[in-house]
């Protein structure tokens, strides 16, 4: 309490009363998989656009992250994170211009594709000395043998006798000085780690020695000795490292950082990997796991998910794979539905909420299935936690399960362990304030509010089963939650227990035949 020693009126603020709990994001996904090129860091896209920009388009017919990403938009989702993935052999390709060291954005060969130019900026001081330098940077995305291109006519702006370039970025009046707003290092490679640099090819290489001044600054060159590393492990996708930031996959998203991803996938991944995806989501509490069925698996094979992944109520298994229209010449391509998936769970998200079942959604993208699932087929498969993806006259291909790999039967729906991931996680990160509190009645009360004041929002908007609030939710925390012994080893205990909204998976009705003596 303030000391006040001279008379006359004050004003203090106080708080008192509950806190607002502020609903976690629960669209957001990640995905892992192989990249023509990009960052090892995992970096956020928007847009399909967003993500051939940084990591190239479809490279290869068996490499399916940019065919399931395509999905996730295509289906209506709307934020990803990418995380390439690539072999401890891989290495990055550099090279020093005109005095400053730069270096690929990521690991590969497809960087040993960029030239680049450094040389004055057109802006001048008043003597007419350059006050800044500017960086050109061109990117093929092949070779084309037969057609040779000249790098070299590129950089002095000679026009192509061959292919021109796929790509190209220019960087204009960049400056040495670090106190300056165009600072080059800021400039290229951003200051945001989430959000990545601002080139999608090169980034300067931090604590380098960098020229004096930038008169007379010049040259061109191209980048040299990356190296593709195809021989990929479950280790890999796990992606430890003692030092944070060489965290790579699922390492790198367990960083806070990242804590708004919600769904993870790894598509068409192989069982190990996929063990990983699940085993990262249980240990983080807060995600789910997006899994695909092994292609070539007809309906009539013993397609068992548990052969694949673990028993976990923080994934579930969607089969068959689909076929979709090739983005490069139209032609059918089988890919996983994962991607799709992943989309429709954003999009029931986002027009209705966690709660509603992410099922009886349209797959956008789908033109045909590798296998037909018949109700009879779906008889079997749907109590082993398949979610089938079927095709329905009129209707067309559409998600038609929605449980996840558990055999407890309190989470067998995937909506029910969503919807308690999310109170979850936005109690928790709303309720860091509470610790060190004083632990006594007025903050057991000002916790009760707090939460029970969440929940009856949930409740309203349709989250939570009951006619009235406390059939939906009840919030405990006092001495009927705690012993003394818990109060002097400094623990609050609050107990919450919710009504979730299940799906009406099974819809009957029963039809009978009325006389017209029964109705008088």
């Amino acid at each position: 309490m303030p000391e006040y020693l001279a008379p006359g009126v004050y004003v203090e603020e106080i708080e008192r009363g509950p806190r607002p709990i502020e609903g976690v994001a629960t669209s957001t996904a990640a995905f892992l998989g192989a990249a023509e090129r990009g960052p090892s860091r995992p970096r956020l896209v928007t847009s399909y656009s967003e993500y051939v920009r940084y990591f190239g388009g479809i490279f290869d017919d068996a490499a399916y992250l940019p065919y399931s990403v395509r999905s996730f938009f295509e289906n209506r989702g709307r934020r990803a994170y990418i995380a390439r993935i690539s072999g401890d052999n891989a290495a990055r390709a550099a090279v020093t211009v005109a005095g400053l060291s730069l270096r690929a954005t990521g690991v590969g060969t497809a960087y040993n594709r960029v030239w680049l130019t450094i040389d004055e900026a057109k802006t001048k001081g008043q003597n007419q000395e350059a006050l800044g330098f500017r960086l050109r940077v061109w990117y093929w995305d092949k070779d084309q043998p037969g057609v040779p291109y000249d790098r070299g006519a590129v950089a002095a702006g000679v026009p192509l006798p061959g292919p021109e370039a796929s790509a190209s970025e220019v960087f204009d009046d960049l400056r040495l000085e670090p106190t300056s707003p165009s600072y080059f290092l800021k400039r290229v490679n951003g200051s945001n780690p989430v959000a990545g640099g601002n080139s999608s090819f090169i980034e300067f290489v931090e604590g380098a020695a960098v020229p004096a001044s930038v008169a007379g600054i010049a040259g061109s060159a191209a980048l040299e000795g990356g190296v593709d590393d195809n021989a990929v492990t479950v280790g890999d996708f796990e992606g430890m490292k003692d030092d944070p930031n060489d965290r790579t996959g699922l390492a790198a998203l367990g960083l806070d950082r990242y804590r708004d991803v919600a769904i993870v996938h790894a598509p068409a991944a192989e069982k190990a990997v996929a063990k990983a995806v699940v085993t990262h989501c249980e240990r983080n509490r807060f995600r789910f796991a997006v899994i695909d069925a092994p292609p070539e698996q007809g309906v009539s094979d013993a397609l068992e998910p548990r052969d694949t992944v673990q028993d976990t109520q923080y994934g579930a298994f969607y089969y068959p794979w689909m076929f979709i229209s090739d983005p490069r010449n139209g032609a059918r391509k089988k890919v996983p539905p994962g991607g799709a998936v992943c989309g429709i769970y954003a999009l029931s998200d986002n027009t209705t909420g966690v709660w509603k079942a992410p099922a009886n959604e349209v797959v956008a993208d789908a033109i045909d299935l590798e296998y037909e699932v018949t109700t009879g087929a779906q008889e079997v498969l749907n109590p082993k936690g398949v979610n089938a993806i079927r095709r329905f006259p009129g209707r067309g291909i559409r998600v038609w399960g929605a449980r996840t790999l558990s055999s407890d039967p309190l989470w067998k729906y995937v909506n029910v362990r969503r919807l308690f991931i999310f109170l979850e996680a936005s109690i928790y990160f709303s309720t860091q304030w509470v610790v060190f509190e004083p632990n006594d009645p007025r903050l057991w009360a000002r916790v009760k509010q707090t939460i029970t004041l969440f929940l009856r929002t949930q409740w309203r908007e349709g989250a939570l089963l009951g006619e009235k609030e406390e059939e939906a939710f009840t919030v405990s925390v006092g001495r009927d939650t705690m012993t003394e012994d818990d109060i002097l080893n400094g623990r609050l205990i609050v107990e919450i227990g919710i009504a979730p909204v299940r799906p009406a998976e099974f819809v009957i009705f029963r039809i009978f035949q009325q006389t017209q003596e029964a109705t008088t």
